[in-house]
């Protein structure tokens, strides 16, 4: 293994490890909210947010109902390709947004893959009642604000040239060109 791949392995195992964490930490939060939130909500600050917990069986928003069978293959694919991405991805200080992105992103996958693989339903428990927004929990809050971050760099900070190094094809031609 050269020295390249050796840095880019331990990079990705490093991140793995703090996806692990946040998850972790996530997990600790649902089932901190499971156990307090059983007697019924709790209002934080009135009108504005408050603790209620729901068992969703669902994806966001609820949406897709029953549908396990479905969001567990496809968190698992999610997860793969972050891990093929992260092994590819160059180790320059100008990525390290974008790793940190997709740490928190793997978090929030796990997260709620663990809650619909072994309970069948994610936890949710977070409720803005201020604009009645539906309920969610740490793992989704890891995926939509680091999808959000993710866009803007996409749009303001990063060039298509940045991601040469998915395409290792165009890559070799252009070192091989005089």
């Amino acid at each position: 293994m050269t020295n390249s791949k050796k840095k880019s392995f331990f990079s990705v195992l490093c991140g793995g490890v703090c996806a692990v964490v946040l998850a972790g930490f996530d997990l600790w939060t649902k089932s901190f909210a499971a156990s307090r939130l059983a007697s019924g909500p709790i209002e934080l600050i009135p009108g504005v947010f408050e603790l209620r917990y729901l068992e969703n069986r669902g994806a966001a928003f609820s949406i897709l109902q029953n549908g396990r069978a479905f969001f567990i293959p496809i968190t698992v694919i999610v997860l793969i390709a972050l891990v093929l991405l992260a092994l590819r991805m160059p180790g320059d200080k100008k990525y390290r947004p974008l790793r940190i992105l997709m740490i928190f992103v793997a978090a929030g996958a796990l997260g709620n893959l663990y809650d619909r693989v072994f309970l069948r339903y994610v936890r949710d428990f977070l409720y803005i009642s201020l604009i009645d927004f539906p309920i969610f929990n740490v793992a989704d809050m890891y995926v939509t604000v680091s999808a959000f971050l993710l866009a803007v760099l996409l749009l303001f900070r990063y060039k298509d040239e940045d991601f040469s190094f998915l395409h290792p094809a165009k890559q070799n031609k252009t070192k091989e060109a005089p």
